[in-house]
């Protein structure tokens, strides 16, 4: 599996150019592996990248959105009950990431994971969040009459965090099942105010194009677009 981090050129590159340099690239991986899949997070400002890219072969698999939160100070939304995910409860928050599906997300909306496949991975992904340190906490709902349906996964992404002289935190990944309805809202305030606790500077989340639910969640607590990228893959036949 690789991960095209950074395409450079010049601004006399031509069309036919970017599209000759992705097949290359294409032809290498294609010579070096019986089997391999590769993507790339485009932003949207590099049309001709993109462009090369699709003519390569490359498929858009999402579109996606950066939110941001700053001027935490003066954050006062309302607080919710919420508490750190434990080491017990690793399936659980496994299996709900694989229920709460989202078809445009970028696995399932990927032919070449399809279905069962995205679901085991967002599964796993979502387990290692808990107990392989991907991130720094998972909350989850903490009523006494409410099941855990809902979690969500921060990470405070301490080496960018560094680079940028700065603290931040990111919200990784977010389920939320019918018994845990409208929860979605009160976690990402529950980790906003988190962030404000910790003194950082700001919260970031991605989420697809089509994701309404979440946008009504980003008005409501002042998040603003700082972003928007395309995610396109190619892979072995």
């Amino acid at each position: 599996m690789y991960r095209l981090f950074t395409g450079l050129f010049d601004g006399a590159a031509t069309p036919a150019q970017f599209t000759q340099a992705a097949t290359d690239l294409r032809a290498q991986l294609v010579a070096r592996h019986e089997a391999f899949y590769a993507f790339s997070v485009v932003p949207a400002e590099d049309i001709r990248l993109c462009q090369g890219l699709t003519g390569a072969g490359w498929q858009l698999v999402e579109t996606r959105l950066t939110y941001y939160r700053d001027q935490l100070p003066a954050f006062d939304y309302p607080r919710y009950p919420v508490r750190p995910a434990t080491e017990g409860e690793v399936g659980r928050v496994g299996q709900m990431a694989a229920t709460a599906r989202n078809v445009y997300d970028r696995f399932h909306a990927d032919p070449w994971f399809g279905e069962a496949r995205a679901d085991a991975y967002l599964a796993r992904y979502a387990e290692n969040t808990v107990t392989a340190g991907l991130a720094d906490v998972v909350l989850v709902p903490n009523q006494p009459d409410l099941p855990v349906d809902s979690f969500l996964a921060i990470s405070d992404l301490a080496h960018d965090a560094q680079a940028l002289d700065t603290a931040l935190s990111r919200v990784l990944l977010t389920a939320v099942g019918p018994a845990n309805r409208g929860w979605h809202v009160k976690l990402m305030a529950e980790a906003v105010h988190r962030a404000k606790e910790l003194g950082h500077e700001a919260v970031l989340m991605t989420t697809q194009a089509t994701n309404h639910a979440v946008f009504r969640s980003c008005e409501k607590l002042g998040f603003r677009l700082g972003a928007t990228s395309h995610v396109l893959a190619c892979h072995s036949r």
